[in-house]
């Protein structure tokens, strides 16, 4: 299997294609990180994303939709990701007081807690950017964000 410079050397890449490579490598690197991070608390990176969306709009429910809509990475399948986390007892689902045929989800005390410990055992984030500067984080956050407009 060819190194990263191997594979990026082996070919006559114009600097678009490196950039695009250097981009699907380095996400692949960050959610690889991401996710072995995470086994320690037994989720999954859109658990952990589901988590993360619920706390923020707490003391408000969600539905599935609305999570849906919401997530980094869109699941078709958001309903099983709830019912893992509802089994780890880190949401609650209840049906909806006005319309029988919606659930309302909400992040429980303990997945709040073990949101809080994972944020402040999270210098994980500043660990995976340790060798760029505050300017270049601003920046890259720029550039990065430039390329998502269309």
């Amino acid at each position: 299997m060819p190194t990263e410079e191997e594979l990026m050397n082996s070919y006559n890449l114009g600097i678009y294609q490196k950039g695009l490579i250097n981009l699907i490598l380095t996400s692949d690197f960050i959610q690889t990180r991401l996710e072995y991070y995470l086994q320690e608390y037994d989720l999954t990176l859109q658990q952990y994303g589901i988590l993360r969306i619920l706390r923020r709009e707490y003391p408000n429910k969600c539905t599935n939709n609305f999570i849906k809509e919401r997530m980094l990475r869109k699941s078709a399948d958001t309903t099983r990701l709830v019912d893992r986390l509802e089994k780890k007892g880190l949401v609650t689902r209840t049906q909806s007081q006005n319309d029988r045929r919606r659930v309302d989800i909400s992040i429980s005390d303990k997945g709040m807690g073990q949101l809080s410990q994972i944020d402040n055992s999270i210098t994980f984030s500043e660990r995976l950017l340790s060798e760029l500067t505050p300017n270049e984080v601003s920046e890259l956050n720029k550039m990065l964000e430039k390329i998502r407009m269309e």
